[in-house]
């Protein structure tokens, strides 16, 4: 097997077995290794790299867009700020796997929101988990319900979705950057099943609710590059004590 399509093998991990391989396999794994090379969409043959080295380049690319919305949204402040070495890790390796603008700019938000005076802070570890499930399609469907939902908080500043939040097929279609309902369906599924929204598209009745979860409004706030509490972020006001 030639370097360049040994290097190629390498960035899925099978080198080490592809190595230790009876050469009367080479022809089998040399087309494996072209059939990974023509799949991979960001290691298309251009400017004769190697496929490993395209990878790593489209993935760099991928994260410096985080870092930059990180710095963006990082808040002033007198006293340098820092983020604990697992988050930033976890953060560029799962945000440099994602060219979709609206997952970049979640986990750029969510690496400023990892930002505390001590660096300590591993609060957001949960929202990295979560973050790292979504699509495209189910961030912007995400960012959309915990904007445009009416929010209420309790006596103890918990903050949750006052009302059901209904919309029509169609502007869920338009939400979502899809015409392909099974696949709405098949995401909107899949965000119950995270428990960050509630429910999902309502057949009979031609909408869907969509209505966000307190962890969901949880997950919009840190990605936003907050660190406030999601009843400070939002404004609401705490339902007074009972007499």
């Amino acid at each position: 097997m030639t370097d360049e399509k040994s290097s190629s093998l390498d960035i899925f991990g099978v080198k080490p077995i592809a190595d230790s391989i009876s050469k009367t396999t080479t022809a089998t794994l040399d087309g494996a290794s072209a059939f990974l090379s023509r799949i991979c969409l960001p290691a298309a043959e251009e400017f004769g790299l190697l496929l490993q080295d395209k990878v790593r380049v489209w993935r760099a690319k991928n994260a410096l867009k985080v870092v930059a919305v990180a710095q963006e949204r990082l808040p002033k402040s007198k006293d340098e700020l820092h983020a604990h070495p697992r988050l930033v890790s976890s953060v560029l390796e799962h945000g440099s796997w994602s060219d979709e603008a609206e997952l970049q700019e979640m986990w750029g938000g969510l690496l400023a929101s990892s930002c505390t005076k001590d660096g300590r802070d591993d609060s957001n570890v949960i929202f990295v988990h979560l973050l790292s499930h979504l699509t495209g399609l189910q961030a912007r469907i995400i960012t959309y319900s915990c904007e445009k939902c009416m929010k209420e908080a309790n006596t103890q500043g918990l903050i949750v979705a006052k009302d059901p939040l209904y919309i029509e097929i169609e502007l869920l279609k338009s939400i979502a950057m899809s015409d392909d309902i099974h696949r709405i369906d098949r995401e909107l599924d899949n965000l119950r099943g995270l428990e960050l929204i509630n429910s999902g598209i309502e057949f009979n009745v031609g909408r869907a609710e969509i209505a966000p979860t307190a962890l969901a409004l949880n997950l919009y706030v840190r990605s936003q590059g907050s660190h406030a509490s999601t009843t400070e972020f939002f404004g609401v006001k705490t339902a007074a004590q009972p007499a």
